[in-house]
């Protein structure tokens, strides 16, 4: 999530299901319309055809802030019924990952590429690429584009948020590489079958008031680490200027061991944190920057820009990258 203002739009509509597919038909035959499209109130619609209906007292069903969007200057924005921005996509470009700190989410590839023939060597499965949190389906659509022989698999635990992704950010159906979870991110991570199975997890988990990740626990952390492979690395979006912060900080790093590594902050409070699990790693910055200009080549990424922030921001990491 991106804390930042979302644009103004002119108008505010709540739709039904049947105005959703009204949508989608018209969306489908005019892909380039410029005109904004407004706050789109969507997920009461997919949650219930009548509103009006209250839960019973039985009812444990999580209750979620509405999906909206808005568009400007070619981006369209995804929103949950506030000004902030969750997600972004450029829409003559919907695989391109727009937003800086959503970019930064992919810093994993600078240490596993799950293009590199060495990684596939005895494998019985293939590359696992994990997202919690779907949103617009940047980080998902991105790499199920470009790594064919990977399996990418999202968890978001809001219905909306995935019809969403599917109807207004051009993410591809469910099919044998790519896997849709509707569920919790929690449960996902500390269940017993998924232990061992990732290889880069991307955890980007907020809800519509941006007061910190909803998970920050050491329990949500330690499934995080228990369910990664080794090697495999962690990249987390959190927000520097918020008190969830320092708790998020302390408890990655007591989970990781204090293998830890921060960017340096941007769009003016998130912090994307590197966490890593396996073999100690140490190598020259100048092998870090080669590696770098490789991928930024390979996959359009601002990857160069990568190496120094790291370099600077984290302590004793000046001569060479010890984590």
């Amino acid at each position: 999530m991106e804390r930042v203002r979302g644009c103004a739009c002119s108008a505010m509509q709540e739709f039904g299901l049947s105005n959703i597919v009204s949508l989608v038909n018209k969306l489908t035959k005019n892909h380039q319309a410029q005109q904004v499209l407004g706050l789109i109130l969507l997920s009461e619609a997919l949650m219930s055809s009548n509103k009006n209906i209250k839960s019973s007292k039985k009812d444990n069903k999580p209750q979620f802030a509405s999906v909206t969007f808005s568009e400007e200057h070619g981006v369209r924005f995804l929103h949950f019924g506030t000004w902030w921005v969750q997600g972004a996509m450029r829409i003559d470009q919907p695989d391109h990952i727009e937003l800086e700190y959503a970019q930064q989410m992919m810093a994993g590839l600078l240490f596993l590429d799950p293009n590199d023939k060495r990684l596939h060597l005895n494998r019985e499965k293939p590359f696992h690429m994990v997202q919690l949190g779907l949103g617009t389906g940047a980080l998902t659509k991105f790499a199920y584009k470009n790594f064919p022989k990977s399996k990418v698999t999202a968890v978001d635990l809001n219905p909306a948020v995935i019809v969403a992704a599917r109807v207004m950010f051009h993410l591809p159906a469910p099919n044998k590489r790519l896997e849709i979870l509707e569920g919790d991110a929690l449960k996902y991570v500390v269940h017993k079958k998924n232990k061992e199975t990732v290889d880069l997890l991307q955890v980007d988990l907020y809800d519509a008031t941006a007061r910190g990740p909803v998970l920050s626990s050491v329990d949500f952390y330690q499934g995080c680490y228990d369910s990664l492979k080794a090697p495999g690395v962690m990249t987390v979006n959190l927000f520097g200027n918020h008190k969830s912060f320092k708790k998020n900080i302390k408890n990655i790093c007591d989970v990781f061991n204090n293998r830890v590594l921060v960017f340096q902050q941007v769009h003016d409070c998130n912090v994307v944190v590197l966490a890593f699990k396996g073999p100690y790693l140490e190598v020259d910055w100048n092998t870090v920057k080669s590696r770098a200009i490789h991928l930024q080549k390979q996959y359009g990424l601002p990857t160069q820009s990568w190496v120094s922030g790291l370099r600077s921001e984290n302590a004793r990491q000046e001569i060479r990258l010890s984590i």
